[in-house]
């Protein structure tokens, strides 16, 4: 059932994609083409492996060649933005997009990672008002988790960062949200990710954590943010992984062996898919049939 719409396409086959690098471990393509055919849509998702030195000339390729639209992740999230005529509100206060519309020859930026993993956070039961979240990442997809967790009733955000090219993005973040977003109530604060007196302090005051890298993901896959301070893990913590491939990364593992809440990053997928799907079809994405067929659970 997964192939049937692909094995359908014809003259009138509207074509999305995605652009990243590397690109073999995702299951968007699949999800998004298992919608299509319960849906019976005719659309077709397929995967493109592009690195930010082939983004420009892809970009224009996916324009010239009538996509609907197309998704956009590692490494490309942020510098999309240099090749999209407009940014709806969720990509702009993000300053990073997930999913670009081909709409009246325009791309149109929007980013669905930030709501897609709060969705996911709710639809565990995870509190959130009036909590403290440590964030730990700066690339694309830690800007928008850390700008809708900002909406969504927290009081504090700390966000730890590697001191690289990448830590003014998270200074950036941090700055933007204790000065744009006061109406919020939340106060945000920046560190390095190397300081693990810091880090050990703001979990052990946090009610989540939270790593938005892409450690625990292939090749990384032997790698967990708390390698060597397994301590700092307790029971009422919950540790919430963006990461979906594997399913169970070292760090949920290790959280689920301290006794703590551990939260996958499949809800988030398939959430900010769900977002997505809906921009480019103008339908609502089978997300229950979805999660049944491709994961077997309810």
């Amino acid at each position: 059932m997964k192939d049937k719409n692909l094995a359908q396409i014809n003259g009138k086959t509207t074509l999305i994609g995605l652009l990243a690098s590397p690109i073999g471990h995702s299951m968007t393509p699949a999800m998004h083409n298992l919608g299509y055919t319960i849906s019976g849509l005719n659309y077709a998702y397929l995967a493109f492996d592009v690195g930010r030195k082939d983004l420009c000339a892809s970009v224009e390729g996916m324009k010239a060649l009538g996509a609907a639209g197309f998704n956009v992740s590692m490494p490309n999230k942020i510098a999309i933005l240099q090749y999209l005529d407009e940014l709806d509100d969720s990509a702009r206060l993000a300053r990073a997009s997930n999913t670009v519309v081909h709409q009246d020859g325009k791309l149109i930026g929007y980013n669905t990672d930030g709501l897609g993993y709060v969705m996911n956070l709710k639809e565990q039961a995870v509190p959130l008002e009036g909590i403290k979240v440590t964030l730990v990442g700066s690339g694309g997809v830690a800007a928008p988790i850390a700008i809708q967790l900002a909406q969504s009733g927290i009081k504090e955000l700390s966000v730890f960062a590697r001191q690289d090219s990448l830590f003014a993005n998270a200074e950036d973040n941090v700055s933007f949200i204790n000065r744009e977003m006061k109406a919020f109530g939340v106060t945000a604060t920046v560190f390095p990710f190397e300081d693990k007196t810091a880090l050990r302090k703001e979990i052990s005051e946090s009610a989540i954590l939270t790593n938005a890298t892409s450690l625990g993901m292939k090749p990384h896959d032997e790698s967990s943010i708390l390698d060597g301070m397994l301590d700092v893990l307790r029971a009422d913590l919950t540790v919430s992984d963006v990461v979906y491939n594997p399913m169970k990364t070292k760090l949920l593992a290790q959280a689920e062996a301290a006794g703590a809440t551990a939260i996958n990053g499949l809800g988030m997928v398939l959430w900010q898919g769900a977002l997505a799907y809906k921009l480019f079809t103008g339908e609502d994405m089978p997300v229950e049939q979805i999660r049944e067929i491709m994961f077997g659970c309810k």
